[in-house]
């Protein structure tokens, strides 16, 4: 599909396929995700945790602790960014404490956004682990920072960018591949 806007490269049932693919590997690699503890990195990080928390919590008919981390102010590019409103960091009542903690965002590119999230899950405990769930990797990074679960790998030029849209905030869930402007 070719829309003006950019080219979509994934649409709603390969992003839900992903997500229960990602699930069922999450499941798999931390035997059953007993002491998992999901944090989704805003805005569509955390929109993509709670969905994989449901999924796997229906696969495997437990609840699965999920909750959110900002990482504006620890971000290494904040002083050449405009500036921007602080998000919600959320720490489910279990915390983060002796938990393996796995990340969740929609887009793995430079790896400094979850340089910044390590930096920010820090100050709220000292994690058994921490893993990376991303829906999507494009390649690029300048941090040797690589992702534990991949929903699909993006090669993509530096000229383009990766737009992942979720019904959580844009009313349809799909990712268009755009050139750069």
């Amino acid at each position: 599909m070719t829309h003006t806007q950019g080219r979509v490269v994934l649409d709603s049932a390969d992003i839900s396929r992903a997500l229960t693919r990602l699930a069922h590997e999450i499941i798999e690699r931390t035997q059953g995700a007993q002491n998992v503890t999901l944090m989704g990195i805003p805005t569509r990080g955390v929109a993509l945790a709670n969905r994989l928390a449901q999924r796997i919590s229906e696969i495997q008919g437990s609840p699965v602790q999920v909750g959110a981390i900002d990482v504006t102010m620890y971000r290494d590019d904040l002083r050449m960014q405009p500036a921007r409103a602080l998000l919600p960091t959320v720490i489910p009542e279990a915390g983060i404490e002796g938990r393996l903690v796995i990340l969740v965002d929609d887009v793995l590119y430079s790896g400094r956004t979850i340089r910044a999230a390590l930096d920010a899950l820090s100050e709220h405990g000292r994690p058994q682990a921490v893993q990376l769930a991303v829906l999507v990797d494009r390649g690029h990074r300048e941090l040797p920072i690589r992702a534990d679960y991949v929903g699909k790998n993006l090669p993509t030029a530096k000229t383009e960018s990766v737009q992942v849209q979720l019904s959580e905030h844009d009313e349809i869930d799909q990712i268009v591949i755009r050139q750069a402007s």
